[in-house]
């Protein structure tokens, strides 16, 4: 069974990202688009595309050409929209890197992307100049200054305009994502100005998720495609004022969302549960919050009603999608939120639930992989055309690696991931399942993005195996 979106399909424009996303800067003027929340320093529309201006001109003269890399090494602060949208401008190619990366993993994802040049902040410069020696950076640039890199800032006293570069949409690469290495080392995930492009139009078409009215709080990675595109991008294309966060604190996430006066809370489930649970909520006015969104992991319905009676705001919505579709290919329906389910898909794309063994369609409420196919979806991964092939099929397809259903609304819901499916005596534990132990741990050990890390679980164990049986001997 086919699947499509409950929607009007939408065109999409034939444009780089910067002008679909700054597209109103004129108009929205002296309103602010970015506002840093540990110094309230704050760039306003006009002020954001002047300085995208600038720095596209300063890195030209620098050498930066199309097709070359950027990549940057740095919490949300308003200087990295500044930075991809300068880079987008040129027709470069943007990787957004793991703030919490070691200088190896760092330089492992400079080299494979090759990156010519690299933007960090002084705390991060030590790793960045290590990285950089392996690789093959040309120039390190820095948020504030530190010796050793170029300040960014400098980048902004160019009285030049930036040469004019033509961008083929659909051809050419914007972003340089690396999926998250659950199944092995992260791999480049090349998307497109069209890939991305389509997914603003898609997430923002009918979906009322953010407004030019709203406040919308930033705390979500920028290097992670949920912060990168729906948090950072959509909300610039509605035209609301996005409040950055370098990193989570919940005393510091609840007093920007009082002084601020939020409306839209992305977030990962985490911080819904904080949300739901956290003694330190009651101590702050949420009230202004109108929409709390939930992507990047599976939400349970009870947290999700928890946290929707304790901060009096509507149904907990959804999204679901990956880095490898932009990211979004489904999300919740406004008019038909199901706190159990995510939602139909957006706009000009469609889904398909296969049977894990033979690929054939499925029906309604039976569980398989979860394929989708849409505008969205990746060129490919770079230089991996072995697991290009293993991932996209020769219809367009993207499989997903997740396991779910389409329930009798057409809305998803996710129950597990493909590769980590456990199995007892060559059988899906689900019709076979038998709990023989039980271990307390802790805590459970979850990406930045709210993703549970289940190798490091699996590695834990290993290593607690083979200490059990060397006691033994």
């Amino acid at each position: 069974m086919r699947v499509r979106s409950p929607y009007p399909d939408v065109e999409i424009p034939e444009v780089s990202l910067t002008d679909l996303v700054l597209g109103r800067s004129r108009e929205l003027g002296e309103k602010p688009a970015l506002v840093d929340a540990p110094s309230g320093r704050t760039l306003t529309y006009h002020g954001l595309t002047d300085s995208i201006r600038r720095t596209a001109a300063g890195l030209a003269e620098r050498g930066l050409k199309k097709g070359d890399v950027f990549a940057i090494y740095s919490p949300n602060v308003p200087e990295y929209a500044v930075a991809i949208h300068a880079v987008a401008s040129l027709c470069g190619v943007v990787t957004t890197v793991n703030p919490l990366y070691t200088a190896e993993e760092l330089a492992r994802q400079l080299v494979d992307a090759n990156a010519k040049y690299l933007l960090t902040i002084p705390p991060f410069l030590d790793k960045a100049l290590e990285a950089a020696d392996k690789s093959g950076v040309r120039e390190i640039f820095v948020i504030g200054a530190a010796e050793g890199a170029t300040p960014f800032s400098r980048l902004l006293e160019s009285s030049a305009e930036p040469p004019e570069v033509g961008i083929q949409p659909r051809d050419d690469l914007l972003f340089l994502p690396y999926s998250s290495g659950t199944t092995g080392l992260p791999k480049g995930v090349m998307l497109t100005h069209h890939n991305v492009v389509a997914n603003v139009t898609q997430t923002l078409a009918h979906s009322d998720l953010v407004r030019e009215t709203d406040t919308v709080i930033a705390v979500l990675p920028f290097f992670h495609i949920y912060g990168l595109m729906v948090v950072l991008n959509g909300s610039l294309r509605a035209g609301a004022t996005v409040v950055t966060m370098p990193r989570f604190d919940m005393e510091g996430f609840l007093k920007n969302i009082q002084n601020h006066r939020v409306n839209v809370v992305f977030a990962a489930p985490p911080i819904v549960l904080a949300l739901a649970k956290h003694p330190l909520v009651d101590s702050y006015d949420l009230s202004a919050v109108r929409v709390v969104f939930s992507g990047a992991a599976p939400l349970d319905s009870d947290l999700s009603r928890t946290c929707e009676e304790r901060l009096g705001c509507p149904p907990v919505r959804q999204g679901y999608g990956m880095t490898e579709a932009s990211p979004v290919t489904h999300l919740s329906n406004p008019a038909l939120v199901k706190p159990e389910a995510i939602g139909p898909v957006v706009p000009n794309t469609e889904c398909v639930i296969v049977d894990i063994e033979s690929g054939a369609p499925l029906g309604a409420n039976e569980q398989g992989e979860v394929w989708v196919r849409g505008p969205q979806v990746m060129k490919g991964y770079l230089n991996r055309p072995d697991a290009t092939d293993a991932t996209l099929d020769g219809n367009g397809w993207l499989k997903t690696g997740d396991i779910g259903y389409v329930d009798e609304d057409d809305h998803l819901t996710v129950v597990d991931r493909l590769k980590e499916l456990i199995k007892y005596k060559g059988f899906q534990v689900a019709p076979h399942k038998k709990v023989r132990r039980i271990e307390f741990v802790e805590e459970i050990p979850k990406s930045p993005s709210g993703k549970l890390l289940r190798r490091v679980l699996i590695d834990r164990e290993r290593a607690a195996s083979a200490e059990r049986a060397t006691e033994t001997v």
